[in-house]
């Protein structure tokens, strides 16, 4: 079965009787605001934080906070003109409340309650991933989920979005924190996922001899930890190794690897539908293999679009529009929450358990 985009206008096709949610993420460096009304994105503002971070090669977790405080306001300001909305229009805020960098948590989260409180609407307390999950609209459980980013590499089997089963994960690495610290090796620049991967463009993946992960293993889970340090000691051993070649034998091993340990588990669950989700959804390469897949195993395969592949705020609005309720009253798995207010920020916080 082909393979399926899901696409977002933003500004339009505004469905009546849809609540209007407004959607905050600083679960990490990327300061997001995004706001939905249904499955429908009228807003997606990310502010970077890129050139803070650049110079440390990855993300100061207390300059990230710091960075968030002074620009949620404007991403705010934003993502309403962007929606063509006023504040009070909005019917519900939800808010990343984990996983990730804790003082990052805090921000978005407190931010997000003491606009709910103000307004007088629903808080919604969502977990990243589930944002990340939301963000392929358009599909409805059962299918498999792989989310795959700088900090979680894991594949779920979503029955229902009340029932989500954790079916295995990496073991070490993320595979986006592997891109990330192999480009580092290789002398890119941060983010080094994409200058990586472009990098890649110009190599030949069969240019360099890498070890496959966890060779022979019949089990669903993932390891990136060992294949970074095989980079590391190639590039100590011979310095004068094409480097686009190594990128693009790295690409090659790493998309592999996913796509070996996800045709596994579509086959031991039996599902028919794939979400691909999380940062590394950008990379074309694993787009391009896993529709080759999706045909090859007649199974529909869904991406988000690539504006919502990277953690956002709209993600997280669509995550907590599956949270409502009734009209009145606020709702996860059935069960209404009162306390939503209450909500801490987690940063280790399980989706489901395995």
């Amino acid at each position: 079965m082909a393979s399926e985009q899901a696409e977002h206008t933003v500004g339009s096709g505004q469905a009546a009787g849809h609540r209007v949610i407004l959607g905050i993420d600083t679960s990490c460096d990327d300061t997001g605001v995004g706001i939905a009304r249904g499955d429908q994105v009228l807003a997606n503002v990310v502010v970077p934080q890129t050139a803070l971070h650049d110079r440390f090669g990855g993300v100061m977790p207390e300059l990230a906070s710091r960075e968030h405080l002074e620009v949620i306001d404007e991403a705010l300001e934003r993502a309403l003109s962007q929606a063509g909305l006023q504040l009070s229009d909005v019917d519900a805020v939800a808010a990343t409340h984990g996983p990730g960098l804790v003082g990052a948590l805090l921000v978005g989260l407190s931010y997000g309650k003491a606009l709910a409180w103000g307004l007088g609407v629903p808080f919604l307390p969502v977990h990243h991933l589930q944002g990340h999950l939301a963000a392929a609209t358009g599909v409805e459980p059962p299918f498999l989920a792989l989310i795959a980013s700088g900090g979680h590499t894991a594949l779920f089997a979503v029955r229902s979005w009340d029932d989500v089963e954790e079916l295995g994960r990496s073991r070490d690495d993320a595979a986006g924190e592997a891109f990330d610290k192999v480009a580092r090796l290789l002398g890119l620049p941060y983010p080094g996922g994409p200058a990586l991967s472009k990098l890649a463009e110009q190599g030949h993946d069969q240019g360099v001899k890498l070890p496959w992960p966890m060779a022979g293993s019949k089990g669903i889970e993932f390891s990136f930890s060992g294949l970074k340090t095989a980079v590391a000691l190639l590039l100590e051993r011979q310095p004068d190794v094409a480097k686009a070649d190594v990128a693009a034998t790295f690409e090659r091993v790493v998309v592999g690897s996913l796509l070996e340990v996800t045709r596994r588990a579509l086959e031991r669950t039996g599902l028919r539908r794939l979400v691909i989700a999380g940062g590394v959804a950008a990379n074309q390469r694993l787009r391009r293999e896993v529709a080759a897949l999706g045909e090859e195993l007649d199974v529909q395969v869904s991406f988000p679009s690539p504006a919502l592949a990277t953690d956002n705020g709209a993600m997280i609005a669509l995550a907590g529009r599956l949270m409502l309720g009734g009209d009145e009253e606020l709702a996860v798995g059935g069960e209404p929450i009162h306390d939503a207010l209450g909500t801490d920020a987690v940063p280790y916080l399980p989706l489901a358990p395995t």
